[in-house]
């Protein structure tokens, strides 16, 4: 019988590069750590604070996919969702109770009935805001917008309701079938169920109104004591001066305050020069003094075309037609157009109506029965220079189809280029308001420091693209150009200010220098 061999002591030592196994007297194996290697790199370059691109989230830009996300009336973090679900029905049953006290008024048989028909339409829009129905095509009434809207909702709309549809669009898609409650009829194609509204309004703007006439009811004149240098820099005083009043002006907006007190108006409405010292530090996005060095080159052009895509009727164009005023005294400007709506829009939209009440007003009216004489003799002065200049063609008035459809401003040049083209020989385009500054971004979440120009796409981008300043009062989530802290900035104010998008207390005024004189070209 075979003896049993001895045991043996016996150590293995295996490198595998990793590390060392020891196994030893049958124990378990076991695993020293990986060796490491530090380098020290006090040669090598610092590292660079680095931001990352703009997130943009869908491969193409179009109406349901802006190039940052949109807002949809579902997002209950946003202003959209207190717009589609409180807002527009509350606009809507004002302008039904609007119509319902015209139907009062009437005594022939055929306008009564068409008014009646009228009034079912809206009640059916109702039930489709408040339904959260499908968005249905245009009814063609003979507007030259029909075959863009029905263009845009066939290509991205289809099956599409109220909430779930990009904000803006649905938005705008609510007025456009308010005005086919009417332009489908007989007798009321033209009716405005906010007309009431723009004109109560101005009537109480006494304060602002007359604070701005008693000023500018006589022609502008330099000082002759003045050296050159002094009333230049009076000049570039009174136009910074001048730019905020037209900025703030568009405080006034019907669709936001339709409950508005006098006291809260003048408020708003404040034009006095302290008053605009104290609100330029809320001006988050300041290119005021970039604004002036392209503007005042403009008298030595033989162009000096100035462009206002107007926002607000009522008071907000008066403050509009002040600046306007400046422009051509000054010799800064030759020509001003401005652009207004075919039909009333977002409650408070400039009409070609609203624009001959205003001048007709200040002229002939008797709008504030306890005004001076003198106070309403300054207004009548300057609404005499006023339509003066609309009759020797230094201001004139259009209303383009487009200014009323679903598109942004980044599909101007595609849709409308007739409109573009005419835009591109403007010495400088104002955009008036939150709904073109909307517009003009694609209304979507964009982070706040994204530069402007970036913002507005091909606006600025595309060739031939005209200088563009937005003049904005901030009434909606959407919010840009505010520089490198912008981001910081916005952060800081939702903490601090909640709903301060929304309030009106802040504004912007952004600059883009575009690509004018390059010639313009279409796919």
């Amino acid at each position: 019988m075979a003896e049993a061999a001895p045991a043996t002591n016996v150590t293995k030592h295996i490198d595998n590069s990793d590390g060392v196994i020891a196994q030893a007297n049958g124990s378990p194996a076991t695993y020293s750590a990986p060796s490491r290697v530090t380098l020290h790199l006090g040669h090598l370059p610092s590292k660079k604070d680095i931001k990352a691109p703009w997130p943009r989230t869908p491969s193409r830009v179009d109406p349901n996919n802006p190039p940052w996300p949109a807002y949809r009336g579902y997002h209950e973090y946003s202003f959209a969702h207190a717009t589609m679900g409180v807002r527009l029905p509350t606009i809507l049953g004002k302008a039904i109770d609007d119509t319902s006290r015209t139907l009062n008024e009437q005594y022939a048989e055929d306008k009564i009935v068409d008014l009646v028909e009228c009034l079912e339409r809206m009640d059916t829009l109702m039930a489709d805001l408040s339904g959260n129905a499908k968005l249905r095509p245009i009814i063609d009434d003979g507007e030259g917008d029909v075959a863009l809207w029905n263009k845009e909702i066939a290509k991205y709309f289809q099956g599409k309701d109220f909430m779930n549809a990009p904000w803006l669009f649905a938005e705008a898609y609510k007025y456009r079938r308010l005005h086919e409650c009417f332009s489908v009829g007989k007798y009321w194609k033209d009716y405005d169920v906010f007309y009431r509204q723009k004109c109560d309004t101005f009537s109480r703007s006494t304060d602002a109104v007359f604070e701005l006439s008693m000023r500018f009811a006589e022609p502008f004149k330099q000082s002759e004591n003045m050296s050159d240098k002094e009333k230049a820099e009076n000049e570039r005083l009174m136009f910074l001066e001048l730019t905020q009043v037209c900025l703030w002006g568009n405080s006034t907006d019907l669709s936001l305050l339709i409950n508005m007190t006098e006291e809260q108006i003048k408020s708003l409405q404040s034009t006095g020069g302290d008053h605009l010292a104290a609100t330029e530090k809320n001006i988050l996005g300041n290119h005021l003094n970039q604004l002036w060095e392209t503007v005042k080159v403009l008298r030595d052009k033989t162009g000096g075309r100035i462009d206002f895509v107007l926002d607000n009727a009522g008071f907000e164009l008066y403050c509009d037609f002040v600046y306007a005023d400046f422009l051509i005294q000054t010799g800064l400007a030759k020509q001003i157009l401005f652009h207004g709506k075919r039909y009333p829009w977002f409650v408070s939209d400039v009409t070609r109506k609203d624009w001959d009440w205003l001048l007709n007003t200040m002229v002939y009216g008797h709008l504030f029965p306890k005004a001076s004489e003198a106070e309403r003799e300054s207004l009548r002065r300057l609404g005499a220079r006023w339509k003066q200049y609309e009759k020797d063609g230094r201001w004139q008035y259009e209303q383009h189809p487009f200014w009323c459809t679903g598109y942004t401003f980044w599909d101007l040049h595609s849709e409308a280029p007739d409109l573009f083209l005419h835009l591109s020989r403007s010495d400088l385009v104002y955009f008036k308001g939150d709904l073109n500054h909307r517009k003009l971004t694609y209304d979507c979440a964009a982070p706040a420091s994204v530069p402007f120009d970036i913002s507005i796409g091909p606006m600025a981008s595309a060739a031939g693209a005209p200088k563009i300043c937005s003049l904005r009062t901030i009434k909606s989530d959407v919010v840009v150009g505010l520089g490198d802290d912008g981001d910081a900035i916005a952060e800081r104010l939702d903490k601090e200010e909640p709903g301060w998008k929304i309030s009106g207390k802040y504004a912007v005024v952004l600059l883009s220098e575009g690509r004018p004189g390059e010639k313009v070209r279409f796919a």
